[in-house]
């Protein structure tokens, strides 16, 4: 390992630390879960009329018209995604917290920043080159894990966003957004750390898994494996020759 990479490792190693002291309240597992079919689609977003190209503002549009699940009625703001429209990496997670809720915006609150600084450790920002997005754009109560049916509902916004952004890759953040983007059954310990793919209109893309921050700031020993992820993807972006 270079100095360079150690200098990153050491920086990556105490992100965590500082949050961590404060302690943290957000669920998340980590565990194994019940076994989980695909993804019915609970209603089809239309088409745009008149031929009409679709667009990322005609998506948060749709999203905060959306009364589709029962998220409709407890939210404060919709939270449809936001960063770089020609993004390298696209960042799911699973759905807003109430920081998140109260701004609009993704990933704000203590995760979100715990997610910023990973980013920036691989040369990522959601300013410049990554989009950040959740699988449900409206806050689940009490930050509980969404539902099937309220992640049917919202899955619609979610391809569009990726068929309009077309990044090169996706980190999933967490369990709940890498099973059901992969329509597997599988826990993220068994999906992290890999490269797998997903097929969304013509579009195929490489999908890697790896730890929420939320889970990284409760269990700070998921910092070392987070952080190898977090090099496995700035590894297949300069072979690229895109960092």
């Amino acid at each position: 390992m270079t100095s360079d990479e150690n200098a990153a490792l050491k920086d990556f190693l105490n992100l965590a630390s500082d949050y961590l002291k404060d302690g943290h309240t957000r669920t998340h597992k980590t565990d194994e879960p019940e076994e989980k079919t695909g993804l019915p689609l609970a209603y089809m977003v239309e088409e745009p009329e008149n031929g009409d190209e679709d667009s990322l503002e005609a998506v948060s549009a749709d999203v905060g018209a959306c009364t589709a699940c029962g998220l409709a009625a407890t939210r404060k703001h919709v939270v449809p995604g936001e960063g770089s429209i020609n993004p390298l990496v696209m960042v799911i997670g699973e759905g807003p917290g109430a920081d998140e809720d109260a701004a609009g915006r993704p990933f704000v609150g203590r995760a979100g920043q715990l997610l910023d600084k990973m980013l920036e450790s691989i040369a990522l920002t959601r300013g410049k080159n990554c989009y950040i997005a959740n699988m449900v754009k409206c806050r689940p109560p009490q930050n509980r894990d969404p539902g099937a049916e309220e992640i049917s509902a919202c899955y619609p916004f979610l391809e569009r966003q990726i068929i309009l952004l077309k990044p090169v890759f996706i980190l999933c953040a967490g369990r709940v957004a890498a099973q059901n983007l992969l329509k597997t059954s599988r826990g993220i310990n068994a999906l992290r750390g890999q490269f797998l793919e997903i097929k969304i209109g013509e579009l195929t893309i490489p999908v890697l898994p790896t730890f929420h921050p939320s889970a990284i700031l409760r269990d700070e020993t998921l910092k070392r494996p987070a952080w190898e992820d977090l090099k496995l993807l700035k590894s297949r972006l300069v072979e690229m020759n895109l960092l």
